[in-house]
């Protein structure tokens, strides 16, 4: 039996968003997957004052240093204070930088951002589909207040498919089964009631959805998942939960996943309106 380890600390720092140096690292850690590893992200950083800061916490907490930071002085002035901490510290794009100016015998240009503006849309939604599979299925109850949405209901009315649809328009997407035996997490209670949305099933739909399913895994019909007083049961249980949240919520009978998609994205297209009325 192994002993709780831990976590790793990697802080990832950039004079832009971050989101390179921080793919980078989180596709790097999925390679060890057996250890922990937390990734802390200081994005904007413009001064010396701010790595100092980052210098201290990181020799604290015995984080490692991953950096993309284009502008020299600041380049040179994480390594050399890395260094005379011992901390360990990785330049993310500095290798490849220096290998394209000899080729092309030209200095980069040194401007923070001009990654960002190229591919943020793409890096955001890679981000996004590795939030939705990260907190996929109630897995880990922390995510739910960074997520822009979170699903919920009785298993089996869409979440997960939903979750990879809008993480594609690049939502950060968390879902959350409802099962009557187990309290939802409390962090659910604690988002704004417009960023939960709950998802509902006609009972009759639900038990033909089910009990194909059961009949795909090779398993008989008769089991309790398929049956239609568990199923009235678990989609009561549901609804006293989506009321309790106060949260908008869906029926997904007869619709095709994209159809609810757009529902959910015409929701949160109005509430952001709003929230700029205001």
């Amino acid at each position: 039996m192994h002993m709780a380890q831990q976590a790793q600390l990697i802080y990832v720092v950039s004079d832009s968003i971050g989101e390179t140096a921080e793919l980078v690292v989180r596709a790097v850690a999925s390679q060890f997957d057996r250890f922990a590893i937390d990734v802390h992200k200081y994005p904007y950083i413009e001064d010396k004052e701010s790595i100092d800061e980052i210098i201290a916490s990181a020799k604290e907490s015995k984080a490692m240093i991953v950096f993309t930071l284009v502008v020299p002085e600041l380049k040179s002035y994480i390594v050399e204070q890395a260094a005379r901490h011992a901390i360990p510290v990785v330049d993310v794009m500095g290798p490849l930088m220096n290998t394209l100016q000899e080729m092309l015998h030209e200095p980069p240009i040194g401007k923070p951002g001009l990654v960002r503006r190229l591919d943020e849309e793409y890096f955001r939604k890679v981000d996004a589909i590795e939030f939705a599979v990260k907190y996929d299925d109630g897995r880990d109850p922390r995510g739910l207040l960074r997520a822009d949405v979170v699903l919920i209901g009785v298993s089996r009315t869409s979440k997960t498919p939903l979750s990879m649809y809008l993480a594609n328009k690049r939502l950060k997407v968390a879902n959350v089964p409802l099962v009557p035996e187990v309290e939802p997490p409390e962090e659910l209670f604690q988002l704004p009631p417009e960023r939960c949305i709950g998802l509902t099933i006609n009972p009759e739909q639900l038990n033909s959805i089910r009990t194909e399913r059961l009949k795909a895994l090779g398993l008989t019909a008769q089991a309790n998942y398929a049956n239609l007083e568990r199923i009235n049961e678990e989609l009561a249980y549901s609804q006293r939960i989506m009321k309790r949240i106060g949260c908008p919520v869906i029926d997904v009978s007869n619709k095709a996943v994209e159809e609810t998609a757009n529902i959910i994205l015409e929701m949160i297209r109005k509430n952001k309106l709003r929230g700029e009325k205001k």
